[in-house]
């Protein structure tokens, strides 16, 4: 029973570093209607921004924000220099995010190198936790708090105020939204920020749990679309569900069936977009 309580708490804490990567690409995913794939990379330099403010201040906290804020910063840029003359056209859409996540990751392996590094963990955030006869790191516990603090966060926004219901309203209809004079463009860049400051914040988790090198913006990119397609377009509950189904899953095939991992992981990703394409929780466009 204790492996099995490890593994679950380890695709807890898993699932929670893919919900905070996940729910705001879901979101500009299904307001936008295109996936940004660039969102790993958005991961990886918010990872190195944060490593490189923690060494210099020593503060972990200040590491996450500015890993946070650093990406948002960036994400407005981009939108509104290179997005928003392609806006509409999927293909242009796809192949600049490409483009953009090609060239950050280039940007990274020059200036931080192209081995595995991490950010240390201060041990207030990381104490010993002992559960039914064994400890477990408290980090990873802290990890959850963040992944619940953000979906309330994002519930609160989305569903209590008038930017949340535009944001709502132009996932389901964005025609008849902008018909009504709301601003769908306005709308596009807030929640593309939103997006990228989540990414940025995610990165620097990332980088304190597991570590950050090149090749990991691939990696957490192809499980956040898993997150995206699972839960569907623009749905928070959808991203809560898919992020703990995925995170489990990965947890539990890769200590019992390692070389069966993957296709634990997308086997039902394929059955979702064969017979459900709009995702568990999304509605058909």
């Amino acid at each position: 029973m204790i492996t099995e309580i490890i593994l679950v708490l380890n695709g807890l804490t898993h699932a929670g570093l893919l919900f905070v990567l996940g729910s705001g690409l879901t979101l500009a995913f299904g307001l936008m209607r295109v996936v940004n794939l660039s969102h790993g990379a958005f991961y990886l330099l918010g990872g190195y921004l944060g490593l490189t403010v923690f060494r210099l201040t020593d503060n972990w906290w200040l590491a996450l924000l500015a890993g946070g804020l650093g990406i948002a910063l960036l994400g407005f840029v981009l939108e509104k220099i290179l997005l928003d003359r392609v806006r509409g056209r999927a293909l242009p859409e796809t192949l600049l995010t490409i483009a953009l996540s090609i060239i950050i990751a280039d940007v990274s392996l020059a200036i931080w190198g192209g081995f595995a590094q991490s950010i240390r963990v201060p041990a207030a955030l990381n104490p010993r936790i002992s559960l039914f006869g064994f400890t477990y790191p408290g980090f990873r516990f802290f990890i959850l708090g963040i992944a619940v603090f953000i979906g309330l966060g994002l519930w609160f926004l989305l569903q209590k105020t008038k930017v949340g219901a535009a944001v709502r309203a132009g996932v389901d209809d964005r025609e008849t939204v902008s018909a009504l004079g709301i601003d769908i463009h306005r709308i596009f860049t807030a929640v593309f920020v939103l997006s990228a400051f989540l990414a940025g914040i995610a990165g620097v988790i990332g980088a304190s749990f597991l570590s950050i090198q090149p090749g990991a913006d691939g990696q957490i990119l192809i499980l956040s679309l898993v997150v995206v397609i699972l839960g569907g377009l623009g749905s928070l509950g959808g991203a809560v569900v898919a992020a703990l189904v995925t995170g489990l899953l990965l947890s539990f095939s890769r200590a019992y069936f390692p070389e069966m991992s993957f296709f634990m992981v997308f086997g039902p990703m394929a059955l979702v977009l064969a017979f459900r394409p709009q995702g568990l929780f999304g509605k058909w466009t």
